[in-house]
């Protein structure tokens, strides 16, 4: 389990390709510190499990399905990841419970800075629409968010939500280079997952 609190901005070293699958060698100061194989380090909101870690630099597998999912397809060497490690059950959970199960990717749709934050438009697939609301958490790229608004017909033709980005936020994580068109990773709050599954499976009231 993530909390969606970047630990680190990092960097893709290499991408070898293995039948349908993909190895990445992923640089990250500190998260490669100490890393051991089997541990979890989220990649942009995706938990993989190291397969070895040598000084700066840890490697992973990566599914056919993740990267068709996921962002992590699109990737080339060079490109700027968010990273963080599984949180300890006796550290503080700074954002919310996430996964590094993504369930869909959006597009960053327009930027729009301000003297202090800047809000951000993303589109959202129609399947995930429900799952968000205004106030509520999201993971984007991995990094834990509020949700400004939400809106099911936006201007671009579909479903979209906003975030406001802080200063920290633009500086330390992939969020802050990101321009409009770019996917990124969504993963939305699995509390509102479970709450649909336990009223959907108890059915209609008498």
């Amino acid at each position: 389990m993530f909390t969606g609190i970047v630990e680190e901005l990092g960097e893709l070293a290499t991408v070898e390709t293995l039948p349908r699958a993909a190895r990445l060698a992923i640089r990250g100061k500190i998260v490669a510190d100490g890393a051991r194989h089997g541990e979890s380090i989220a990649v942009n909101g995706v938990c993989l499990t190291v397969v070895d870690a040598t000084g700066d630099t840890f490697t992973a597998d990566v599914m056919q399905e993740t990267l068709d999912r996921s962002s992590l397809g699109s990737l080339v060497p060079g490109a700027r990841v968010n990273l963080e490690r599984a949180v300890r059950a006796d550290q503080r959970l700074g954002g919310h419970i996430v996964q590094g199960h993504v369930d869909g990717t959006g597009a960053v749709l327009a930027r729009e800075p301000g003297e202090h934050w800047e809000v951000v438009r993303i589109s959202l697939p129609a399947e995930l629409a429900r799952y968000v609301v205004e106030k509520g958490s999201i993971a984007v790229d991995g990094v834990s968010l509020t949700v400004v608004s939400v809106r099911d017909d936006g201007p671009d033709g579909g479903p979209e939500f906003s975030v406001s980005l802080i200063p920290t936020t633009l500086q330390l994580t992939t969020l802050g280079h990101k321009a409009p068109g770019d996917p990124v990773n969504l993963e939305v709050d699995v509390i509102a997952k479970y709450v649909e599954r336990l009223v959907t499976a108890r059915g209609p009231a008498s």
